[in-house]
């Protein structure tokens, strides 16, 4: 049963007010009390009541984001409203959000267990920094020059040395965002694996590598030429020093996101991709 919800807007959509007021007034008829919180950035910290049963998100991919970090923890559901088009992850459109809500309220069938990743930054020993991640971790330049250098483990087994302007490490869910723009291979969103994509490696050899379950170890190496940063879903920013130690592990709880009724992954990902067939394939 929902009694209590919570509605996350991104307020720089102009619809988001007009939306919110509709949804809580469905909500109030079904005797469903609700909060709105109206965001400016996808980095500001939010607080989330114990007793919320759902948070309904209204923006964008990034919104849904911002949201699985701040929930993902507590179990709570999330529908993911799109103001705009249908995203990879916001699949449910504007006119659509109803028909999606009723369906997990009487029957609680359209959910997608999304893998979430935990990231822990390391220095001299000591843990100094942590997150988590629904799209992905990345370890990139900060300065002009781009190419830096990493050691890379598999469950504390050396697996190369990496020179490349960044290294990327996603989950299925962000299979379809960056790591993909990278070269990347598409994972089907309800599986329990990591992608690890080097962004244009110095070699030529070093190709995005898929693994099922292992901890991924990320060192930086000694004499960078540039200041290397920690993103986490484009929106969470680290400073990195050289001889820091990232470890990126599954998390041990997922992302619950409500599913559209009207289209699967499949056809998300043909759409977005424009597998038609046609002359833009």
């Amino acid at each position: 049963m929902i009694h209590n919800a919570l509605i996350i807007a991104n307020g720089k959509k102009k619809e988001s007010e007009v939306l919110s007021a509709e949804i809580i007034n469905y909500l109030s008829s079904q005797s469903i009390a609700s909060k709105v919180i109206s965001t400016g950035s996808d980095s500001d910290d939010i607080s989330v009541p114990s007793a919320s049963d759902i948070v309904i998100t209204l923006g964008g991919d990034g919104t849904v984001l911002y949201a699985a970090r701040a929930v993902y923890e507590m179990g709570i559901p999330i529908l993911p409203v799109n103001l705009g088009t249908f995203g990879y992850i916001t699949e449910i459109g504007k006119d659509e959000w109803r028909e999606a809500l009723e369906h997990y309220i009487q029957y609680g069938t359209n959910i997608s267990r999304r893998l979430m990743l935990r990231i822990t930054v390391h220095r001299d020993g000591k843990r100094v920094w942590s997150g988590s991640s629904l799209n992905e971790a990345v370890i990139s330049s900060s300065g002009i020059a781009k190419v830096i250098s990493l050691d890379l483990s598999l469950d504390k087994t050396p697996a190369g040395s990496f020179r490349s302007d960044g290294m990327i490490v996603a989950t299925p869910t962000g299979s379809t965002g960056y790591s993909l723009a990278a070269g990347g291979p598409i994972l089907d969103v309800d599986m329990s694996a990591i992608v690890i994509t080097p962004i244009c490696p110095f070699t030529l050899s070093n190709r995005p590598l898929v693994t099922s379950g292992k901890i991924v170890t990320l060192s930086v190496k000694e004499g960078q030429r540039t200041d290397l940063i920690l993103t986490l879903d484009g929106q969470l920013l680290f400073p990195l020093q050289e001889n820091d130690t990232v470890t990126i592990e599954k998390s041990r709880n997922k992302a619950l996101l409500i599913r559209s009724l009207r289209r699967n992954f499949t056809e998300v990902i043909r759409d977005k991709l424009h597998w038609s067939g046609g002359m833009h394939a």
